[in-house]
């Protein structure tokens, strides 16, 4: 099988130089490939022979005609099977894809590649998921066109708000990897980050290792896939995303799951765990157990905070795992939820609301140390916001981080 290409989509604000500049950005970060679009892009708003000087230039034709000096430029031609007119390309620079409309079965997606494709023409065939078990038509999807093209030409993709883990595992056998660089601007939904993507091919040693995963709302700015063993995938999921769903539909492909805000209550109660909040899912054969490895952050916030009195701003996943630890030795743990700010808050705190959740207008602090679980960026905003109402921070997140997640690596070592 060929090497998989990763590629990186071309923003509708760059033009020029710029688009230059952001190539060059993508090949130094690790992408193969850039694609320009022409429902992105004008024909004059780049220059198809710059960028292609930069990394192999891929140009897809999406509603408007392609200039002719991007395809003589183009490493690879993008023409959609069921709406060209024909499906003309240089020999040799052809990519046959298919955008489906909607989800497909395995059959009717072989009947839109019924059309004869020339045999050093790469193969995409794209759909929407109408929810994280489409996997398995996918997958097997993937198979059929292999089988009817070649596995080195064939790619299959699904997009959607839960479709991260699904590319991930289809990854494993596509020739093409469409990835996001970062930031706001994503081609398609669900695609993953770039550096996400290099760290797995860089560092997996075992191409057929099952997959671990962090399960989170806005995480970019996770440690974990830099920390533990690869493949490690940052699945960043809406509040409101069946998360239930996901981890049951990707039980054959993951071994486990780290669990963050704000999935921790709502996979502790899916799972049948007795406790209230869970972070980490470790397969079992045909089953995920559950358990809360932040008890191991909380003994070591608590223990760095050196209080004998502590209150917690928030009651979510986190202050579980502080009231458990609190418990087993012995101290007072106070927790404020946000109706019940009133005075300017002293003595020794800790915040656990991610950074994402506004404050209340009205906290303030007076003479409190207040300890941020957070961590990298997110752990930075929320010191900044104690420091504006008046509290010291203590920037604790590192030492939750890395006593829970050594715990979870010790737990992911046992799934069967």
């Amino acid at each position: 099988m060929m090497a998989t290409r990763r590629i990186i989509t071309l923003p509708p604000t760059l033009t020029g130089a710029d688009a230059v500049t952001f190539a060059r950005d993508g090949l130094k970060r690790g992408a193969d490939v850039i694609e320009v679009r022409t429902d992105l892009h004008a024909p004059g708003d780049i220059d198809p022979d710059a960028l292609a000087r930069v990394m192999p230039l891929l140009v897809s034709e999406r509603g408007k005609p392609l200039p002719a000096p991007w395809v003589q430029a183009a490493w690879r031609v993008d023409r959609d099977v069921e709406r060209a007119q024909d499906m003309d390309a240089p020999p040799g620079k052809l990519l046959a894809s298919h955008h489906a409309e909607g989800p497909l079965t395995t059959a009717e997606a072989l009947r839109r590649w019924s059309r004869p494709i020339p045999p050093d023409a790469l193969v995409k065939h794209v759909e929407p998921m109408d929810g994280p078990a489409h996997l398995d038509v996918l997958l097997e999807t993937q198979a059929a066109l292999s089988q009817r093209f070649g596995a080195e030409r064939v790619t299959v993709l699904g997009m959607g708000p839960v479709a991260i883990p699904a590319r991930a595992v289809l990854s494993r056998r596509n020739g093409l990897e469409y990835v996001a660089m970062g930031g706001p601007w994503t081609a398609a939904p669900g695609q993953r980050l770039l550096d996400d993507v290099v760290r797995e091919h860089r560092k997996a040693k075992d191409p057929h290792a099952l997959r671990l995963g962090i399960l989170g709302t806005a995480i970019p700015h996770s440690r974990s896939p830099r920390i533990h063993r690869q493949p490690f995938d940052r699945i960043d999921l809406a509040e409101d995303a069946p998360v239930e769903a996901v981890v049951d539909a990707m039980l054959p492909h993951y071994a486990g799951f780290a669990v963050t805000s704000p999935f921790k209550m709502r996979l502790a109660k899916h799972t049948g765990s007795s406790l209230d909040a869970i972070n980490t899912l470790v397969r079992r054969g045909s089953r995920w157990e559950s358990f809360n490895t932040d008890t191991e952050g909380a003994r070591a916030v608590l223990k760095r905070l050196g209080a004998k009195d502590v209150a917690v701003l928030g009651d979510g996943g986190s202050t579980q795992a502080l009231r458990l630890v609190a418990a087993e030795h012995g101290l007072a743990l106070r927790v404020v939820k946000r109706a019940e700010i009133q005075a300017p808050l002293s003595g020794d705190w800790v915040w656990t609301w991610p950074d994402r959740v506004a404050a209340p207008e009205n906290l303030r602090f007076q003479g409190a140390r207040v300890a941020v679980i957070a961590y990298g960026a997110p752990g930075r905003r929320v010191a900044a916001e104690i420091v504006r109402r008046g509290g010291t921070p203590l920037l604790l997140g590192a030492a939750w981080f890395v006593a829970q997640a050594r715990r979870q690596r010790q737990l992911w070592e046992t799934a069967t």
